[in-house]
Parts: C-alpha cells; sequence; structure tokens
C-alpha cells in the first residue's frame, strides 16, 4: 500500500459506530498540538468522545515538558498519527494513572492487531519496539492530561488522552535516529493510517468501558505486557536521581523501584531509562 494514503473521515465513522466517538471527529492538516486545543474543548463543555486528529504537529507534546517529533514526511505526505480523545471516566485523582496504564494496552492490541508486532510498554506511556540485535527505540507515546472537579472526592471531570503514534516515517532526523523508530522501519512496509485509528479507538473504547466497570486486572494485565514493570535495572531521575530494579506497581499503578540504597521507592512521575547490562571482559 502507498504511505501517501488518506484518512477517510466518513468511513472512519462508519468503522466506529456503537463506540463513544462517532460524530465527534475534527481532522486537521496540521495543528500546534491536538492535545492543547481538546483541553481547550474540554473546559468550554465538550462531550465525552471528541476526538481532535491531526495529519502533522508544530508543537506536539509529551509527557514531562518534552516535544513530540511530528512532522509530515520528505515530501509533505502524513506518516504519523496525532490524535487527542476526552474521556469523563467517574476515577478519583488517585487512579488517574490507570488511564495512562489502559491507553498503553489499547495501542499495544491495536498494533499487534493491525501489523502482527509486538511492542513493549515502558512504563507509563511509552510503546517500544526491540530490534532482533535488542535495541529498543520509541514507536509511540502517550500524554494524558486531567481536570478534576471541585470537593473533598477529588473526582476526575475529564481526561484529555493524547496518543502519537510513528506509522510510515522512512527516517527520523539525527537527533532522533538512534531512539526513535516507526512501524515501517520496523516491518519494512508501510501501515494503513485508517486500520490502526480504527484499531486504536476500538481498543481505547473497550479499556475504558472496562475502566469505568473497575475492572480488577488492569495492574495484571499491565505487568504482563511491559518487560519494565518487574526485573529491569533502571535510572530514575526524580528523588535527586537514583538506580535499581523495578518490582512491580503499586495498588495505583504506580511503578515501585528496588533501589541501591536497600529502600523500596515508588516513582511518581516517569522518565525510567534502562541501565545497559556491563559488557563481559574475556
Amino acid at each position: 500500500m502507498s504511505s501517501r494514503e488518506e484518512l477517510n473521515p466518513v468511513a472512519l465513522l462508519v468503522a466506529l459506530v456503537g463506540t463513544r466517538f462517532p460524530a465527534r471527529l475534527h481532522h486537521l492538516p496540521t495543528a500546534e498540538s491536538t492535545n492543547t486545543l481538546l483541553l481547550e474543548a474540554a473546559a468550554n463543555g465538550a462531550p465525552e468522545g471528541t476526538l481532535y486528529l491531526a495529519d502533522a504537529q508544530t508543537r506536539g507534546r509529551g509527557r514531562g515538558g518534552h516535544t513530540w517529533h511530528s512532522s509530515p514526511g520528505p515530501s509533505g505526505e502524513p506518516v504519523g498519527l496525532y490524535l487527542s480523545v476526552l474521556a469523563k471516566p467517574a476515577l478519583p485523582l488517585r487512579e488517574a494513572l490507570w488511564i495512562s496504564l489502559t491507553t498503553g494496552l489499547a495501542v499495544q492490541s491495536a498494533v499487534k492487531t493491525v501489523t502482527g508486532l509486538d511492542l513493549d510498554i515502558r512504563w507509563p506511556n511509552d510503546l517500544l519496539f526491540t530490534d532482533p540485535s535488542g535495541t529498543s527505540k520509541k514507536l509511540g507515546g502517550i500524554l494524558v492530561e486531567t481536570a478534576v472537579n471541585p470537593g473533598e472526592d477529588a473526582l476526575l471531570r475529564y481526561a484529555v488522552i493524547g496518543i502519537g503514534l510513528n506509522i510510515n516515517h522512512a527516517s527520523f532526523p539525527p537527533d532522533l535516529a538512534a531512539i526513535a523508530t516507526s512501524l515501517r522501519i520496523a516491518t519494512g512496509q508501510p501501515h494503513s493510517r485508517n486500520a490502526l485509528l480504527v484499531a486504536i479507538l476500538r481498543a481505547l473504547d473497550l479499556e475504558l468501558t472496562q475502566l469505568e466497570a473497575h475492572q480488577p486486572d488492569l495492574l495484571t494485565r499491565f505487568t504482563a505486557a511491559s518487560t519494565w514493570v518487574r526485573g529491569k535495572r533502571v535510572d530514575v531521575p526524580e528523588q535527586g536521581g537514583y538506580t535499581g530494579t523495578t518490582a512491580g506497581l503499586d495498588p495505583n499503578g504506580y511503578l515501585l523501584v528496588d533501589a541501591g540504597d536497600h529502600t523500596q521507592r515508588t516513582v511518581l512521575s516517569g522518565g525510567v531509562r534502562e541501565i545497559p547490562e556491563p559488557t563481559p571482559v574475556h
């Protein structure tokens, strides 16, 4: 198939019947940031399921204030998916992280369904592909931004879920080539943005429905889907910086790390990175 495939809003709406997304899709050739646009719409009362989708972003944002590479291809063709959806789950603020975790599972499942590719999830929000040499590169990312209802219970008012996925990029700028990849690079062939968008949104709708029903197995499923949750030697940038080995998730979904000072710490803000194993000396 051609990597110049255009998104088909009418076909998308038909494919999404039965989910929370039909008839609320805003497709833009270019946007500064779909999350920024949807946050403004959400603050003005946009209904749940509102979706902003851009072919390219000029100021795409990632977790922790990082930027997200979301430029078009060399001939101006759209090569990635950059979208934000509005959800209004009845969750307390302490469980807000679960939205990132459940979105990661949805994207991982959708990519597997459409491309057959197995992706890893770096807690809490990065989709990685590990090539045969053992090198892991980032292929997708998730940014969830929330608002809270006033009151003692601190219930979420809404969540804007941003998803960026590298699909048909043939290459990346030199400063990103060592850490980023795409589905096209990973599989050697282009993939349908329409098919991936439908699969992601249908999987996300199902995951959000289960989340609202207080599914008991989210943390178990995330642990099984991510090699980063247990037994990974990592560097953690918060609390002054420390190293340790990942040791599971706490009841709210935060990452536990057995630190080098023989304490167990809770990672709150992400940004963990793997510590490479030392090369054996012969």
